[in-house]
Formats: structure tokens, sequence, C-alpha cells
């Protein structure tokens, strides 16, 4: 392990934190207050991928105080968490200077929500240490950051709609949070630890029936925050009531958190007492009901926000094969589906703001009004609905082999259902496509011109989707060989307790 690079690992969760502060401090000085969030982030995608490149050579350890696994608090990053710490730094980059291009669009760049900005970092904290933890109490903690921080995010502005959304927000999220505390108490009782390494060991010398409940509340807990079906209604009546630049953090990140903690438990802590074929019906669920949800919308944010549902479940399906195929397919899905979901709900900002409303049935014209917006819808929804030879077909790709080399009639129905989820994800896209860019508009539509402030960070998310689209090569190989280490538990195990900090 390289000694140097491990005294990085818990900069992505400690520099949003003291930036959080500073700009809390700075509530008199928006200036400064934007200009710190934005370095702050900008080095957060430098460190994470600086960590990238370390993590391939083997995982990075920093056992906090001295004090070593398993009593200690163990940060660990290794190929998949450097993926995604890289990944999500960059899309908070981005999405932040989205929304300060929409204050200085609409003239609060002086006087803009002052809690903004810390609270933001705070969200980027909470992402990064759900992403590194290396016990599940900072995991928790790492949740618990997220849903204080994204209830401010969801309810700015303070209107009825989303004040009432982000209650069923909150009360939803704190369900999850009583279930995981629950499965945390229930763990350490039954093993005396919650180290994630320790737990490994331990976990296959307790009766199978407590390991097993252990198993289903993790699951039930991580469910809810992953929107699987039936833990997913909450969703589509959250986010679209946001403002863009939070509906578009939450859509790329916080699902994936989710899937991401599932993930990693799987594959670590469950290997004897596995629940594939529920995973593999749940995933499958998730797909076909998700997608016919996004089918029966008007308004193009509930959509996307249907889409979303759906394509969590081909994440849940490479999860449930349990192969070193199916995990890189579903590890490249999920850095795909993040950059996708994170632009196309940028762009639906932009749609807004161009053509007053997101009710389809009020669109159109935009394709002549605006053809550079059409063009950032057109290219990420193509890759969404999985048109070769898009990043979309790639993952999806990926994931249709993986489940024909399980060869089993319940994986055989699931790549069905992915293929019809793929289609009816066409129409659903195509649909809003015609209906906001190419149908005579029924309103008219606002002679202002786009911002270029907003404009540009979104064309950096959408140049992001086509370079995935270019370098998938080596992002898949990247993918692959954390699949492998996801696959053989005692590589984390002796990295965390065998190793040295």
């Amino acid at each position: 392990m390289n000694i140097d690079a491990a005294y990085l690992v818990p900069l992505p969760v400690v520099i949003p934190l003291v930036t959080a502060g500073l700009t809390l401090a700075l509530w008199r000085v928006p200036k400064l207050q934007r200009l710190f969030a934005v370095a702050a982030l900008a080095l957060m995608v430098v460190v994470g991928a600086t960590l990238l490149v370390a993590a391939d050579s083997g995982a990075l350890v920093m056992h906090l105080g001295g004090w070593d696994a398993p009593l200690g608090i163990s940060l660990v990053v290794d190929r998949l968490s450097a993926l995604m710490l890289t990944v999500s730094a960059f899309v908070l980059l981005c999405v932040l200077l989205y929304s300060l291009g929409q204050d200085i669009a609409d003239g609060a760049a002086e006087a803009p929500v002052t809690i903004y900005y810390p609270t933001y970092l705070i969200l980027a904290a909470g992402v990064s240490n759900a992403f590194i933890a290396g016990d599940l109490f900072n995991l928790y903690v790492g949740f618990e950051i997220l849903l204080a921080a994204s209830y401010v995010l969801l309810t700015l502005g303070g209107t009825g709609e989303r004040i009432r959304a982000g209650a069923i927000y909150v009360v939803v999220a704190l369900v999850s949070s009583v279930i995981f505390l629950t499965g945390l108490a229930v763990t350490y009782a039954a093993t005396g630890t919650i180290n994630l390494a320790h737990l490994a060991q331990r976990l296959p010398e307790i009766d199978p029936g407590v390991s097993l409940a252990i198993q289903v509340l993790l699951l039930l807990a991580f469910g809810i925050k992953a929107a699987i079906f039936p833990l997913s209604a909450w969703l589509p009546d959250s986010y679209p009531t946001a403002p863009a630049p939070v509906t578009a953090v939450f859509a790329g990140l916080l699902t994936k958190v989710g899937v991401y903690a599932i993930m990693r438990t799987q594959t670590l802590l469950f290997t004897e007492t596995r629940l594939d074929n529920l995973l593999m019906i749940l995933a499958l669920a998730t797909m076909i009901l998700g997608i016919l949800g996004a089918v029966a919308q008007s308004d193009i944010k509930r959509l996307l926000s249907f889409t979303l549902v759906s394509h969590i479940g081909y994440m849940v399906f490479g999860i449930a094969l349990s192969t070193r195929t199916g995990m890189a397919g579903a590890v490249f899905y999920i850095i795909h589906h993040i950059m996708v979901q994170t632009t196309l709900f940028l762009v639906v900002g932009l749609i807004e703001r161009r053509g007053g409303t997101t009710n389809l049935d009020r669109l159109g014209g935009l394709a002549k009004a605006s053809p550079g917006l059409a063009i950032l819808f057109f290219i990420p929804a193509m890759s969404l609905a999985g048109i070769p030879p898009l990043s979309g077909f790639l993952g999806k790709l990926g994931l249709l082999q993986a489940g024909v080399q399980f060869d089993e009639p319940l994986t055989w129905v699931l790549v069905a259902g992915a293929i019809v989820t793929s289609l009816l994800t066409l129409y659903a896209v195509v649909k809003a496509w015609n209906k906001a860019f190419w149908q005579a508009p029924t309103i008219e539509l606002p002679q202002e011109r786009l911002p270029r402030t907003m404009v540009f960070p979104t064309g950096m998310m959408l140049v992001a989707v086509l370079g995935l689209t270019f370098v998938a090569g080596p992002v898949y190989g990247y993918a692959t060989r954390a699949a492998d280490e996801l696959m053989d538990p005692s590589v984390y195990i002796t990295n965390v307790l065998g190793g040295t900090s």
C-alpha cells in the first residue's frame, strides 16, 4: 500500500466539511462563499482522481487516531469507492457551477440563499463519507448527514409544494434510518463488531437465522434509499418539486449511495446467505413498473423520476447475478447512470427556463427556438435509452451478457425484462422529445436566451457523457478490476485487518 496516498483518504470528507464551516462564517460575503465552494469541490475532483489511480494498485486504508481495526474507525478506498468518489465529486462540481449560473442569471448573485453553499458542501461530505466508510456505524452517519442536508436543499424557497414533498422525503428517510439503526444494533449484539472486514469473518460463525435477519434489515434500509420497488413510491413525488440543481444532484447521486451500500454489504458480508433470487425479482419489478410509470407521465420531471427508479433495476440485476461479469456491468452502469441522469435533469432546468413549463402538453417548438438545447437533451436521452454506441448501450450489453452467461430461467426472464425496459425507455424519451421539441408550441415561448452560465456546466456534463462512451474500454476495465475485488472478500479483509495504516 502507498503510505503517502493513504493520507488522502479522509480528504473527500474533510475538505467539504471545513469549507462548509468557512462558507457559513462568510454568509455576508456571497462572492467568497461561491469562490470557496467551487475551489473545495474542484480540489475534491483532484483528490478523487489521485485516489482512483492509487487504488488501482491496492486498497488504501486509514485507521483514524492510530487505533487499528476492528477497534478504531477505518476509512477504506478501494477501486469501487475511488471510482464513486471521483465521479460524484465531478458531478457535484458541475451542478454547483450550474446553480451559480442560475443565481447570476436571476440577479441573485449578490444575495443568494446563504445556507445553500454550506448545506451543499455538507451533502458532498455525506456522500463521500458513505463511500469510504469501513464500518456500519460510519456508513449510518454518512446517510444521516445526507438526510439533514438533503431536507434543507429540498425545501429551499419554502413553497407549500416543496415543504409537502420534503415532509414525505423526511418521513421515508427516517423510517429507513430506524431500520438501519435496528439492523446495526442486532449486528453488534450478535457479532460484537460493526467493522465491515471483521463482520465478514464473524457473520458466518453466528446462527444462520440471525444472519438472515440482519441481511433483510440492511436490504430494507438500503432498498428504501436506493428506491427499489416496492420501496420507491416516495421518489417521483419528492424530487420533481426541488430546484433544478438540487433535483439533478439528488437524481444523479443519492440513490446510488443506497445501491453502493447494497453492493458492498452483499459481496462482503453475505457471501453464504445470499438472497439473489429475491433481488432478481425486485430488479425485474423495479425495471418494469418504473418504466410503465414513466410512459404514463405528461410532465418531463416526473417522467425522468420514474426512469430513474426503473434503471436502478439494472444495477440490482448485476448485483443479484453475483458473478464477475454481472458486478462489472453493474459498476459501469452506476457510473453511466450518474452522468446521464444528472445531465438530463440539468437540461430539464433549461427547458423550464426556455419554455416556461415542464408540462409536455404545453411545451413545443423548442428545436427551432433553441437548437443547442435540443442537442443537450437528445444525446443523454438516447444514452439512457441504450442506443448504440453510447455508454448506456455498452452498460446494458454487459449486463445482458452476464445474464445470458448465468443461463437460469429467472435470469432469462430478467434479460427479457431488461430489453423491454430499454425499448419502453426509448419510447418515453422519444415522446418527450417530440412533444417538447417538435410539436407546435401551445403557448408563446419566452424570448429570453438561455444563460451561458447555465449552459456551460450542462455542456461539461454532456462532454462527460460522450467521454464515457469514447473511453468505455478503460472505464469498463477498471470496473472489471473493481468487480474482481468485490467478488473476493479476502482482499478487503486483508487490507483492513491485516494491513497497516
